[in-house]
């Protein structure tokens, strides 16, 4: 397989995959094409490889993971443009997906990592642990840690009795 097909086949689902890993369409927009550039250089090796799709996804969670080290040190504007809230649906479907996606922003970046590998790709806790570099015992860790905090966060809203 040529690299312009893969790269055509791949590409909606790496963005849709990035996107849910960064929670911002931008930044993922931005971790795939920095991927790609660098699958590109190296195709002839990745191409050749039983999953060359698990193995870019890979690099898109170690780019993810790593973007805060190398763009840290570019200097933001003096007037930085005003964060627009995202407007929610007012289905409930849609308002619990939103409130899910805000909770998971405020998550550390690996145990995100972790839960958008576990229940969005679909991946075992060993090959998470791959993916990571860590250990299976350390990828629970953080998917326990990650829950918990969700479980806080979203459980529900205790109600005051009125005397």
């Amino acid at each position: 397989m040529m690299f312009e097909e893969f790269a055509a086949d791949s590409l909606p689902g790496l963005l849709r995959f990035a996107a849910v890993l960064t929670g911002d369409r931008g930044l993922a927009e931005d971790v795939v094409q920095e991927v790609l550039l660098r699958v590109y250089g190296h195709w002839a090796r990745i191409g050749a490889l039983d999953s060359p799709k698990h193995y870019v996804r890979r690099m898109i969670v170690n780019e993810y993971l790593s973007w805060r080290r190398r763009w840290g040190r570019v200097a933001p504007h003096a007037d930085p443009p005003a964060v627009v809230d995202p407007v929610s649906d007012h289905a409930a479907v849609h308002a619990e997906r939103d409130a899910l996606r805000i909770e998971l922003d405020k998550l550390p970046r690996r145990q995100r990592a972790v839960l958008v590998l576990r229940y969005y790709a679909g991946m075992s806790d060993i090959e998470i642990a791959e993916v990571l570099g860590c250990g299976a015992g350390t990828v629970r860790g953080y998917a326990s840690r990650a829950l918990a905090a969700l479980r806080v966060e979203l459980g529900p809203t205790p109600v005051k009795e009125h005397s």
